[in-house]
């Protein structure tokens, strides 16, 4: 039994009540060229009761948005329940023009959008069968139908269609008008569902049963695919094959039966297999990680349903090749059996673009982003922080020293308080710039409590850190209670890299909708949270902890600043830091565990200044490309004063100390990790994530959703971070 034959069969198997309107429109139509005027008149009124076509607005049937990297290469579409990507007209096959007038509308060139020719000869053979053997709509009635969403299944919907189809033809007349007419079917009518997603138009269905562009279909692919739009589940080549060989050469007899191919190519082709290949095209994407984040940030801005159907083409941010750099960097240093995991994120300081957010994890295997969603213990990566506050305030750091002591003391607000070093070593007086390259938890600490630890998370704030914080003393040496994610860091330490201009990460440049209209996202999202001369005070600190400090590691031969950090026991460590034009954060440990990476397995204990260090010089090395320029000199220089606080006070400095640079080294090592503990104290600085100097149009956009992996022993109002 033919495919035709089955599927007419199972049409009259439902019954008389449901048989479809064509043989209703058949019988009817042949009752009036037999009958007298009055059912022309009522036919004549039901059509005039129609819409005029100008009147309406075509239903989009979605265009699946599809996300680009910075380089235009694409990355990925974001998942719909419809998948469509209309083409031009001289992008489909004649073959597959010609098999879909074939099976569909073979007088197609001949008519005016209705074929009365064709309602006569099918009702007539519909009387005579006593089924619906053949119908009566034209391609453009049909188009009509798919434009329009009538789902309503009567006489008076097909008088409507009728009419409609007219007028479609007489807006679009000639033979130009046909193409029109031809191309928007196929670009519009549905191929099939297949799992659970709708392939319509001709693009959407070669990716989806032959996992190629509709332009490279070969005859045997445009027939099978011609023969679709009819009864698409029935005529499935994945679940009914041998019913899709019937309909597809039942098509190609159609072709050669009205000459548009010859038999003998017919019977060749008959004889060949379906040749479907499952296509992972629409499903696989290129860096799963940042994907999900620009689909979320796309999702916050505009909503689910036009981002899924809204045929939107986004541009990204992301540097592909940075991030294959990021990667291979990563991969160089944790090569062995159960290394712990690594993520890397870059920042454009000059504008806030995330240049690059990349994790060894693969994304097969865990869909939870490291990058931007783990918030684990910064360690001494947040005494910059401390340094920021104390520079905002105007202390200068080089005439401001603090006594290098353990720390047992009652603060009169935060309570009991207690810090030492890791070696239990104490380097004596030192001013805040050899306290930073040492590390030193026992200036900072005191540092911390004299400049005000609700003043530290103001500069945390204004940094650009939105994770919670508490204004706990122990917030200052990187005992945070969730921690802090390595996007959130960058951007922190992009804000000196970039002269103190605090940036919004970025993550989309632009938008263009299917109608043309483009949301341009270019511009950055800042706002003046210091001055150059703050912010260049810090950076030349940082800049000899990478030639002379904890970060020595990270020298890539050209101008640099950053800071190590280590938590207690060793289980996370970092580096961030920045060039003129790149800040870039990398962190390792372990995601799902607090295991301590202390022991010979890693090659010894793991600090800042080991893994972290080393993949952020490997990786930034690559990264910066050709430019090797150093921090400009800043347009309002740092006026500083030493500073005479409680515990400065206490601890006796001098002053004015010199930093020497052996012996920063040497305390470097002395100093690499700590422990310490504070209890008290709540509050805490606000962050107004709309104070950016942007027009008044740009509307923000959310963060990715954040998801806190559980954070080490340094918790606020606990024991504090180490190094």
């Amino acid at each position: 039994m033919s495919a035709r034959r089955d599927r007419l069969r199972r049409r009259r198997q439902r019954g008389g009540a449901s048989k479809p309107a064509f043989l209703v429109l058949g019988v009817f139509v042949t009752l009036l060229a037999l009958s007298g005027l009055g059912a022309v008149a009522w036919v004549v009124g039901i059509a005039q009761s129609a819409p005029d076509l100008r009147e309406l607005k075509p239903q989009d049937p979605g265009t699946t948005s599809v996300v680009y990297a910075a380089d235009g290469t694409r990355l990925g579409f974001i998942e719909s329940s419809v998948l469509r990507r209309p083409i031009k007209s001289r992008e489909i096959p004649q073959n597959m023009k010609n098999a879909t007038i074939a099976i569909e509308d073979r007088r197609f060139y001949d008519h005016k959008g209705v074929d009365f020719e064709g309602v006569v000869r099918a009702g007539v053979k519909n009387i005579q069968s006593g089924k619906t053997v053949e119908g009566g709509s034209t391609l453009t009635m049909q188009l009509v139908r798919a434009l329009y969403r009538d789902n309503e299944r009567t006489f008076e919907r097909k008088i409507r269609e009728a009419k409609l189809a007219e007028e479609l033809e007489n807006a679009h007349p000639g033979r130009e008008g046909k193409a029109w007419i031809l191309a928007k079917y196929i670009n519009s009518v549905p191929y099939g569902t297949e799992g659970g997603v709708t392939a319509v138009g001709v693009q959407a269905a070669a990716r989806t049963y032959f996992d190629k562009p509709a332009a490279d279909l070969k005859l045997h692919e445009s027939a099978m695919l011609a023969g679709l739009p009819q009864a698409p589940s029935a005529y499935s080549p994945f679940r009914a094959p041998e019913k899709a060989i019937a309909r597809r050469n039942d098509v190609l007899d159609q072709m050669a039966e009205e000459g548009m191919i010859k038999k003998e190519t017919a019977e060749r082709t008959k004889a060949m297999e379906l040749g479907v290949k499952p296509s992972k095209y629409y499903t696989e994407r290129r860096e799963g990680f940042f994907f999900d984040y620009v689909k979320q940030e796309l999702i916050d801005r505009y909503g689910v349903e036009k981002v899924r159907q809204g045929g939107l083409s986004i541009k990204t941010t992301i540097d592909l090749k940075l991030q294959q750099a990021a990667r291979k960097a990563i991969a160089g240093r944790l090569n062995f059996s159960g290394a712990p995991s690594s993520a890397i994120v870059s920042i454009d300081p000059r504008n806030g673009y995330i240049r690059a957010m990349a994790t060894s994890a693969q994304y097969k295997d865990r869909k939870f982003n490291l990058a931007a969603q783990g918030t684990r213990q910064p360690g001494s990566t947040f005494k910059t922080m401390v340094l920021m506050a104390a520079v905002a305030k105007g202390i200068n750091p080089a005439s401001t020293s603090y006594t290098s002591k353990p720390l047992k003391l009652n603060d009169p607000r935060y309570g009991p308080i207690e810090v030492k070093t890791y070696s239990n070593s104490y380097g004596g007086s030192m001013n805040l710039v050899r306290a930073t390259l040492a590390s030193d938890n026992s200036v900072y600490m005191q540092l911390d409590l004299d400049v005000g630890p609700d003043n530290v998370t103001q500069a945390a704030r204004d940094m650009g850190i939105k994770s919670k914080l508490n204004s706990f003393p122990a917030e200052g040496l990187g005992g945070l209670e969730n921690g802090v994610s390595p996007l959130e860091m960058a951007n922190a330490y992009a804000t000196l890299a970039s002269g103190g201009w605090r940036n919004k990460p970025k993550a989309i440049t632009k938008v263009t909708f299917p109608d043309g209209e483009v949301d341009d996202l270019t511009k950055p999202r800042r706002h003046k949270a210091f001055t150059d001369g703050e912010v260049y005070e810090i950076t030349k600190i940082l800049k000899q902890n990478i030639t002379g400090g904890t970060g020595g590691k990270a020298q890539i031969g050209c101008p640099a600043a950053g800071k190590t950090g280590t938590t207690d026991n060793h289980r996370d460590a970092w580096f961030v830091g920045y060039t003129p034009r790149l800040a870039t954060s990398t962190w390792v440990g372990y995601p799902d565990k607090q295991i301590e990476m202390t022991s010979t397995y890693f090659g010894g204990p793991v600090a800042g200044g080991t893994f972290p260090a080393e993949i952020w010089g490997d990786y930034m090395k690559v990264a910066k490309r050709d430019y090797c320029g150093d921090f400009p000199q800043p347009k309002v220089p740092f006026q500083g004063q030493s500073f005479s606080g409680t515990y400065q006070k206490q601890s006796g400095g001098t002053g004015d100390e010199e930093y020497d640079r052996n012996g920063g080294t040497q305390a470097a090592q002395d100093y690499e990790t700590g422990a310490g503990t504070g209890t008290g104290g709540n509050g805490g600085a606000t962050f107004n994530d709309d104070a950016y100097e942007t027009p008044p149009q740009e509307v923000p956009a959310s963060p990715a959703p954040q998801e806190t992996v559980t954070p080490g022993d340094g918790t606020a109002g606990g024991t504090g971070a180490g190094e």
